[in-house]
């Protein structure tokens, strides 16, 4: 009975077809957005099977589980139509191949179930999910039944299994596990950032124009339609919410429930099916939605306090097998709190008044930003004109602390003939605070005075100790004019060990682990050359159980620590015992905003390290100043 499992499948597509209907009506209504459909559905393949499943494989067992039940839910549905379709559904070999397939997908079947069977790892959605694993058995087990050459009443039965499973699937595509398997396919070849694929980062806020009539997002309608598509992608697998810093340390904010809420934001009612962990600490709201009601405040569905929870560590990002851009819809919602309404928590607003005022987020002199060199030469580009290589000193000059890695990154730069010089007074706050707190206006007015600043010099490359600066030098200026190679100083230092310019001896001795930031591991992709110093200076790094691009924050990015939103715990005490977990005496670390929150964990714990310092410490011991690590 191949050829009836063709029926089968026809009334699924049909049953699907009308389910989802009223969401694809949803999506019609966002805001316009341009999609290369040409390019995007042939790279739709490739980009599932390649991408998505090379975040997916990152559980081994989840990969076997999806390949299974995936391939072989299409595969079969597929054979079943050509078996209707053409004379091969008569024939026995066509049969045996057509239930090969569908017992690879029972195995699958098998494996979603043991996945869920009590007790349920917490990052998993409850509620229609539980039944999934049923459906999918029942589909899969009738399949196999209906296509074998056995009894016409076994046939018979394993029809009427395959067609109850097979349109209990095609029903949860309207508001259940399954509308993620055609929403999910739709946005892959629709993405607002295709380059993320083939290895592509494109991790660059999109520029809002500052003329547009509204800024930032308020309704459902404002978000272009292929965001409200990627929200239905969303399968509940909860990696985005055991990646999440804020959510561990029980601030309420919970990236799963938040793409929910999204999803359900342009219905009325919300989602009260909604069966996964909550907002933790969850600030009470009204739960008013609909296509036109604000997403954000007490009456809608979503409280300020979880949208200012989130340091855009991108985490969730990282950890989505569906490729969803959380960060981009937060900045996108504070946008319009920020712009539009101006309402941004008390610290964080006092912080962006001084940027508007004064280019700095302290409200300190701009000339008072090269003080911490005292003593050391440090040539100014105003005299100069040129150099090789542009110092990008950053917010970290003003900071007692970080002061000593720049005073080390300066004197390791003397030590090997570096031509540089800095900005001095010239040098504004870059505008990545602004930026995330969705100050675009101030942000660009910002970028466009240091563009314009940076273009009476001649340099070769700007250097930065701050992964916060390098990011927007490097990938958000560009869209302001602003093109040029930045690089961090792990990487520089690291070049110039290669090239024989510093020489390093040996500080093996102390167990050391590294803090990946950010802005540096997953927004820019550098993991390695950090790594590669250390092992030049004899230190094997004790790495932390989430390290590389799946790094945990410290805390410090996004506006946070502005924001200040309270929660259980502090997101560094954690990462702090992250640390303590691998018996590293020292942390290293290699951003100011890394630097600032971990050495404020109180307590027994690792020193913490910049990189330039410990290199420092490997120079002058190669010159006998100092015998050994302290």
């Amino acid at each position: 009975m191949t050829s009836a499992l063709g029926i089968a499948v026809i009334a699924m597509l049909v049953v699907a077809a009308l389910r989802l209907a009223p969401r694809i009506a949803i999506w019609r209504r966002g805001a316009p957005a341009a999609v290369a459909w040409a390019s995007g559905l042939a790279a739709m393949p490739r980009r599932y099977l390649h991408d998505v499943h090379a975040v997916v494989a990152r559980d081994p067992f989840t990969a076997r589980m999806h390949a299974l039940v995936a391939g072989g839910l299409l595969a079969g549905s597929a054979l079943g139509l050509i078996g209707l379709a053409t004379p091969l559904g008569t024939l026995p070999a066509f049969g045996w191949l057509t239930a090969l397939v569908f017992a690879a997908m029972l195995a699958g079947a098998v494996m979603v179930g043991l996945r869920r069977r009590p007790p349920t790892p917490k990052r998993l959605s409850r509620g229609a999910f539980q039944l999934l694993p049923v459906l999918l058995l029942a589909y899969a087990a009738g399949g196999a039944m209906a296509a074998l050459p056995l009894s016409p009443a076994v046939n018979l039965f394993g029809f009427a299994l395959a067609l109850a499973g097979g349109l209990g699937l095609a029903y949860q595509t309207g508001a259940g596990p399954m509308r993620h398997a055609v929403a999910g396919a739709l946005h892959l070849a629709a993405h607002p950032r295709p380059g993320r694929f083939d290895g592509g980062l494109s991790t660059a806020l999109q520029a809002v124009d500052l003329a547009d009539a509204k800024l930032g997002i308020e309704t459902p309608a404002d978000l272009p339609w292929n965001r409200l598509l990627s929200f239905d992608a969303c399968i509940q697998c909860g990696r985005c919410e055991t990646a999440c810093p804020a959510f561990a340390a029980g601030q309420p904010l919970n990236p799963k429930r938040f793409i929910q809420d999204l999803a359900a934001a342009s219905t009325p009612g919300g989602d009260p099916s909604y069966a996964g962990s909550p907002y933790p600490n969850a600030r009470p709201v009204a739960g008013i939605s609909g296509m036109h009601a604000p997403i954000i405040g007490a009456e809608g569905l979503v409280h300020p306090d979880t949208l200012w929870s989130c340091t855009t560590c991108r985490a969730c990002v990282e950890e989505c097998p569906m490729m969803i851009e959380h960060v981009d819809a937060i900045v996108g919602l504070r946008r319009f709190q920020t712009l539009e309404l101006g309402t941004v928590p008390p610290k964080a607003e006092e912080s962006l008044a001084r940027l508007r005022t004064d280019d700095e987020i302290g409200g300190r002199p701009l000339a008072a930003r090269g003080d911490f060199a005292g003593g050391l030469a440090l040539p100014l580009m105003a005299e100069r004109k040129q150099a090789h290589i542009l110092l990008w000193l950053g917010e970290g000059a003003y900071d007692l602390r970080y002061q000593r890695t720049l005073r080390a990154l300066v004197r390791l730069m003397h030590r090997a003939g570096v031509d540089f010089a800095v900005l001095g007074a010239e040098e504004r706050d870059c505008g990545d605070t602004a930026r995330r707190l969705g100050d675009e206006a101030t942000f660009q007015r910002l970028a466009l005075l240091n563009i314009a600043t940076l273009s009476r010099y001649r340099f070769g490359r700007i250097l930065t100790a701050d992964p916060h600066a390098l990011h927007v030098l490097r990938n958000e200026y560009p869209a302001f004019g602003g093109h040029y190679d930045v690089v961090h100083h792990t990487a520089f230092l690291d070049e110039l060990a290669e090239g024989g310019a510093l020489s390093l001896s040996d500080l093996s001795g102390q167990a050391v682990t590294y803090h990946d930031p950010c802005y540096l591991g997953r927004y820019n992709g550098e993991v390695e050359a950090p790594r590669r110093l250390l092992s030049r200076i004899g230190i094997e790094v004790k790495e932390m159980t989430r390290h590389g691009r799946r790094s945990m924050c410290c805390g410090g990015g996004g506006g946070a620590p502005l924001a200040d939103v309270e929660g259980d715990r502090r997101i560094p005490d954690i990462r702090m015992e992250q640390a303590r977990d691998t018996g590293a005496a020292v942390v290293a670390v290699a951003c100011p905003q890394c630097t600032a929150m971990l050495e404020g964990v109180v307590g027994d714990r690792p020193d913490v390290l910049d990189i330039a310092e410990l290199v420092l410490r490997a120079a002058e011991r190669a010159e006998n100043r100092i015998p050994v690590l302290a």
